[in-house]
């Protein structure tokens, strides 16, 4: 199932505290998007990169989510499917949080969007890098079950480390439980 049917089922948008509804991330978010990005890293994505992975939306290759309060856009989050005989892997390509917004749950809510996003479409797995000094990120996705799996040194940059974590078996009734305790 698309991320979609599951918002027409409650609207059109995932309500989420404070205000803030998660949808679909569309071309027209773009404007709001890009100073985030350009915010929370020193070499940010580009706008034609963002557009192309947009494109990949319609071929079912990526899922990209906006965080808006009103009209504003205050996050975004994606994933990229990987396609798998033992089963579909998500790499989770983004997920940023306007600074004047962060610590209120909305990085939690794009990340569950994206794991029952993912479980609907198949995906057994979800990886993703995170840097190494940025303890808060870890702890969240900790939280979803991720695990340190390896480090990309010099990642970011060309200067810092990447922590690549992993989850697996995210198919199965523990991790529904998992994700249901995570949005109580």
């Amino acid at each position: 199932m698309s991320v979609v049917p599951r918002f027409l089922g409650r609207g059109t948008e995932a309500a989420v505290s404070d205000g803030v509804v998660i949808e679909p991330m569309r071309r027209r978010h773009l404007r709001q998007a890009m100073p985030i990005e350009g915010a929370a890293y020193p070499t940010s994505w580009s706008r034609s990169v963002f557009e192309g992975e947009l494109d990949q939306v319609r071929d079912g290759s990526r899922c990209y989510l906006v965080a808006r309060r009103g009209r504003e856009v205050v996050g975004y989050a994606g994933v990229w499917i990987v396609p798998d005989p033992d089963g579909d892997q998500a790499h989770v390509t983004n997920v940023v949080v306007a600074a004047e917004h962060r610590r209120r749950g909305i990085a939690t809510e794009l990340l569950l969007e994206l794991a029952h996003e993912i479980i609907d479409r198949g995906c057994v797995a979800w990886t993703l890098e995170v840097r190494a000094s940025s303890a808060g990120a870890q702890a969240l996705y900790r939280r979803f079950g991720f695990g340190p799996a390896g480090v990309r040194k010099r990642y970011y940059d060309n200067s810092e480390d990447a922590i690549v974590m992993w989850c697996h078996d995210i198919d199965t009734p523990e991790y529904a439980t998992r994700l249901e305790e995570l949005s109580s």
